[in-house]
């Protein structure tokens, strides 16, 4: 299990905060708690030296006798695999923060999108299994590739199916259809699948089969083309 501290001087933010990694905590299902979440650097530093703690998420301009550089300094020289995200309204502190081997540097206001980003980052990281991401939108909602079932065009929506939830979005094929992955083949006018959460092929009916009982149309004009790519990645489960 990870476990997080959080210190920032204003409360409603730090209330607002510790509420938004919880439910990233469970929306990805991480093993993760909240160990403390303070605005006293004191009380920080003695939970870290009692406490064995992954995280530390920290603003560095605390209205206090030190600053979250201050605090970082510490920490590193007692641990050097502590991860730390620093978030603050000053800019110009950026690069003092780089040097305590910082994980990301979060200007405020955060945006929940954002932080969350920066959260499946670290997971990936720790976890050791980087993975790849898709942007649907201009709010940088992000999604696991290779959760991505297929792309279906809805009028002058697309929707993102995932095995878990569809995501939607106001674009159209011609936009994404360059930026994402080699794995993302047309199949249909109206649809993208990724060929590698394909289960099977009916060629007859025309229909390709995702686990989750989901389905989608292959039209004659892509047919070839998506066989050869199925067949080339042989990756039937």
């Amino acid at each position: 299990m990870l476990n997080f501290a959080i210190c920032d001087d204003n409360i409603n933010f730090l209330d607002k905060f510790s509420k938004i990694l919880e439910n990233i905590f469970m929306k990805y299902n991480y093993d993760a708690q909240i160990g403390l979440k303070t605005s006293n650097p004191d009380e920080l530093l003695d939970y870290v030296d009692e406490n064995k703690t992954n995280v530390l998420i920290l603003d560095i301009n605390l209205k206090s006798n030190k600053s979250g550089l201050e605090i970082a300094s510490e920490v590193r020289e007692k641990d050097k695999n502590i991860y730390f995200i620093f978030t603050t309204a000053h800019l110009e502190y950026a690069m003092m923060a780089y040097k305590f081997k910082t994980f990301d540097y979060l200007a405020k206001p955060i945006t929940s999108d954002k932080f969350e980003e920066t959260i499946v980052r670290l997971f990936d990281d720790v976890n050791g299994t980087p993975k790849r991401y898709l942007k649907i939108d201009n709010k940088k909602t992000i999604i696991d590739e290779n959760e991505v079932l297929y792309i279906k065009r809805d009028g002058m929506k697309l929707v993102f199916h995932t095995k878990n939830r569809d995501y939607e979005t106001y674009s159209s094929f011609n936009k994404i259809q360059s930026s994402l992955p080699d794995n993302f083949v047309r199949s249909h006018k109206s649809f993208i699948v990724n060929v590698n959460n394909i289960e099977n092929l009916n060629c007859v009916d025309n229909t390709i089969f995702f686990d989750s009982n989901s389905i989608c149309d292959i039209g004659p004009k892509f047919k070839k083309e998506l066989i050869e790519e199925v067949k080339n990645r042989g990756n039937f489960k």
